[in-house]
């Protein structure tokens, strides 16, 4: 697994709403006035978020973007599914997605490596949660840093 720009930009924005109350509304405008990700892209990071129940819409005046629950609540497995859904590295070790293969039961590197590799990542985004991200929102901390820092396959 590696993460994404679109997860970054996630990563910040849920940040950034979780320093709101709860039963506040924050238009998009102004998370991408704060968070720096361009509008148009981050209504459709946001809208994915709301179609997985991360966060909760309200069109209209007065409306726009909360966290669905407390920061503490929303896991970053969460997140990370929402945007890219799983988070195992094939579909034959998927909990959520699984497709059988003919090989797996003789397949000593799904049995192993695969699984493990699955479990492994699966713990990590499990142990932490938006609130994670909140700590660095209220200290002002930008992940755009991040983005010259993903991970690029070798053309």
């Amino acid at each position: 697994m590696r993460l994404s720009t679109t997860d970054i930009y996630a990563f910040q924005a849920l940040g950034y709403l979780g320093t709101q109350e709860l039963d506040r509304w924050v238009s998009s405008d102004e998370i991408s006035e704060h968070t720096h990700i361009a509008r148009p892209y981050l209504v459709r990071i946001l809208a994915a978020l709301s179609a997985k129940g991360v966060v909760k819409s309200k069109k209209g005046i007065g409306g726009g973007y909360a966290l669905s629950r407390k920061s503490h609540l929303v896991s970053l497995c969460e997140v990370v599914r929402a945007i890219d859904g799983p988070v195992a590295p094939l579909s034959c070790v998927s909990l959520n997605w699984r497709e059988s293969c003919s090989e797996q039961e003789r397949c000593h590197a799904r049995n192993t490596v695969y699984t493990r590799m699955r479990d492994a990542m699966l713990a990590v985004l499990q142990e932490f949660s938006v609130q994670d991200l909140v700590i660095d929102a209220k200290q002002g901390v930008s992940y755009s840093h991040c983005l010259e820092h993903l991970l690029k396959p070798n053309a």
